[in-house]
């Protein structure tokens, strides 16, 4: 599933005539790269979340031929749903026979997916989130059970009593997730996945990171990161 049903208010003007899924980097709009890269990785059928600007979106892909695949598409003509409430929306278009993976539409990165969706299948998690090393003092906190709680400004809020040593990480807003995920979605319209998991984090579900190391990663979601991800294509650091 990409996640593209954001505003991209951060990127406006930019972003009030054009869908924050078809900003470009390097010439290329994200949305395209994004599934092109899923689509390397092996995935056979997408699912993508619209809301502003849809109809541009929906021409996009016809253009492209949906990148010979399949391709769904979860509208959210109200506003954006986020994560979670975006998931759950589209709930009925998955067809729950494998894990799959879940992809914003605005991070340029050179993720080693199948190593990601590999370490999934192998570790038997509802979810496994790529992660970094934080930069801000907002980041998720993991121990040896799991998701174990958050920071916000660097006020640490956690979960359920800690299972060994504790690790925080940053969110690279890609993640690969059991179709179990579906059963547990007990929120309600606009929310975070991450609010999901932390409840199920003190119910015992395990959610574990995925350590992408030095990989390239740009969350294009400011002018500033946007001209660094324009930079990092021209210097050949992203496909």
């Amino acid at each position: 599933m990409i996640l593209a049903a954001g505003l991209g208010t951060r990127l406006r003007p930019l972003t009030h005539d054009v869908p924050k899924a078809l900003v470009e980097v390097g010439g290329v709009p994200m949305l395209e790269r994004v599934a092109r890269r899923l689509i390397d990785a092996g995935a056979d059928r997408l699912v993508i979340n619209i809301s502003p600007h849809p109809e541009m979106i929906r021409t996009f892909l016809e253009e492209r031929d949906h990148f010979g695949v399949e391709v769904e598409i979860s509208e959210e003509p109200d506003g954006p749903m986020e994560t979670g409430g975006g998931l759950k929306q589209a709930a009925p278009l998955f067809r729950r026979d494998a894990p799959f993976v879940m992809h914003n539409v605005d991070v340029l990165t050179e993720i080693d997916l199948p190593a990601l969706y590999a370490a999934h299948r192998a570790g038997g998690a509802l979810a496994t989130l790529a992660v970094r090393t934080p930069e801000t003092e907002r980041y998720l906190l993991f121990d040896d059970a799991g998701l174990l709680g958050y920071a916000y400004q660097g006020q640490e809020k956690t979960a359920r009593d800690a299972a060994g040593e504790v690790q925080r990480f940053d969110f690279c807003g890609v993640q690969v997730l059991s179709p179990a995920i579906f059963g547990h979605l007990e929120e309600e319209g606009k929310f975070s996945i991450i609010t999901t998991y932390l409840r199920l984090a003190r119910e015992g579900a395990r959610i574990v990171p995925f350590d992408v190391g030095e990989a390239l990663w740009i969350d294009i979601g400011t002018h500033e990161r946007l001209a660094e991800a324009d930079a990092a294509v021209e210097a050949g650091r992203a496909a």
